[in-house]
């Protein structure tokens, strides 16, 4: 099972790890965009994983009533910069999950309706993010780069203004059907984990961002309906050929 290693699953985390079921499992932590490879290549059978990958698995289903979503600012996953938006001539794009860089390509050609360069990266690239030089971060290093930047553009925020629907980043997904009772209980220590705040909190103390004010009002992890509306029209936006070429 792999999960990411970010602060925002440290509440479904913690849930697993204080399960009966952690007995039964071998944990690996990652950041999404390899989380998804190992999935991909069958390394492991379930993963807490970028959305964006799911149309790439032969098979897909997905387990739990639990995310890492948003309706409105998530905090973590903003485009950072030292000028305006209108004045960025480029983007380093985050190498670390898919499926942010496919939100922000989307929401900078749909929602703000501009063409910066767009620049993978592989590795470190915060110090670039200077001038004319926007950088999309996600994770705790988002939350962190929130103190250096003059500008943060959030593309939680920005796809609720832009589509009314709540956005999911990552889903517990398999590439194998699971049995029932696994599933059953997997979603008990889910949803375990979520009645334990303070303490993972307490647990994981940060100078940089209110944890409890991320994990409570930002992060929302509860996969309803209307996430589930987000996640299909993000999908469906994905295979448009309009958009697909983003």
């Amino acid at each position: 099972m792999g999960i990411v290693s970010y602060l925002n699953t440290r509440p479904l985390l913690y849930g697993i790890e204080h399960s009966a079921l952690i007995n039964d499992m071998v944990l690996i932590q990652d950041y999404p965009a390899k989380i998804a490879e190992k999935l991909l290549d069958d390394t492991i059978d379930v993963g807490l994983i970028p959305v964006a990958i799911i149309p790439k698995l032969k098979e897909s289903y997905i387990v739990t009533d639990y995310c890492i979503g948003c309706n409105g600012p998530v905090a973590s996953v903003c485009i950072f910069s030292e000028v305006p938006l209108t004045e960025v001539e480029e983007v380093l794009l985050d190498y670390q999950s898919r499926t942010s860089v496919t939100l922000a390509r989307l929401l900078l050609k749909e929602y703000w309706r501009l063409k910066p360069k767009l620049i993978d990266t592989r590795s470190e690239y915060q110090s670039k993010i200077k001038g004319t030089t926007a950088g999309l971060l996600i994770g705790d290093r988002a939350l962190a780069q929130r103190k250096i930047s003059p500008f943060a553009y959030d593309l939680g925020e920005a796809w609720k203004n832009h589509t009314g629907l709540p956005f999911v980043f990552a889903a517990w997904v398999s590439n194998k059907k699971l049995t029932e009772d696994f599933v059953s209980k997997f979603n008990e220590a889910n949803k375990d984990g979520l009645s334990h705040i303070d303490k993972i909190v307490e647990l994981n103390p940060s100078p940089v961002f209110d944890l409890k004010k991320y994990f409570t009002s930002h992060i929302s992890y509860l996969l309803d309906e209307e996430k589930r509306k987000g996640l299909k029209l993000f999908l469906e936006k994905m295979k448009n050929p309009a958009t697909a070429g983003l």
